[in-house]
Formats: C-alpha cells, structure tokens, sequence
C-alpha cells in the first residue's frame, strides 16, 4: 500500500494550504493516520494525528490553532488543514498510517507517504 500526499506548494506567511492523502488502495484498514514533517538539518517531527474510528485528534504545539487534521472515512483521506503559516513551518510533509494501537501511541506508523514540499516566505 501507497500513501500519496498531495497539496504542497510555495505561500506567503500568513496564507493557508491544505494537503491530503489518499491510500493506493481502498478501502484502507487503518487504526489511525497522520502528518509528520522534516525540515533540512532537523530530524522527522509529529505534526497531528486522527483515530480513525473514534475521530479524536492530536496536534503538535507548535502547530495547535493553526493547522487541523481531519478524515473522510468513505475515501480513507485524511487532510491537514494549514492555516496562518509561518516560515518555520517550511519543510517536506508526510503522511503516515498506524496499522495498531501502539504504534498510533507511540507516533510510530508503519506506512508512510513520500512527502509533500511546503515553502513559506516571509
């Protein structure tokens, strides 16, 4: 199975983007999937999460208020909901899939995207 994230692109601080990601294969048994992003020199960091049968979600600090994750379970997509960026938020997203409890826990999912650039400019 293949996660393919799609939306990134080049904004201005301040602007918004969403991305969303979409399993090769559907439907997509999953307990929970996610966003995570990498900036150059920095290591992988957890973004948000969503259970995907109870729909809770989890978002990093550093992004709470700004971006929202969300689900549309009928297309097993999830979306990232990026909205007054920052340049600080610029860096290569990735969607992730958790195939059990604890790995979604413990942010360590077991499916992973191949990444989505985002840029923001100052």
């Amino acid at each position: 199975v293949q996660l393919q994230a799609s939306g990134g692109g080049l904004v201005q601080a301040g602007g918004s983007l969403r991305l969303s990601c979409a399993p090769s294969v559907r439907p997509f048994s999953t307990y929970g999937m996610g966003w995570f992003r990498q900036s150059p020199g920095k290591e992988r960091e957890f973004v948000a999460r969503i259970d995907w049968r109870l729909g809770a979600t989890r978002h990093a600090d550093s992004v709470q208020g700004r971006f929202s994750i969300s689900r549309d379970s009928a297309n097993s997509t999830v979306y990232l909901q990026m909205n007054n960026l920052e340049p600080e938020d610029t860096a290569v997203y990735y969607c992730a899939a958790a195939s059990t409890r604890t790995r979604y826990a413990y942010n360590n999912p077991d499916y992973w995207g191949k990444g989505t650039q985002v840029t923001v400019s100052s």
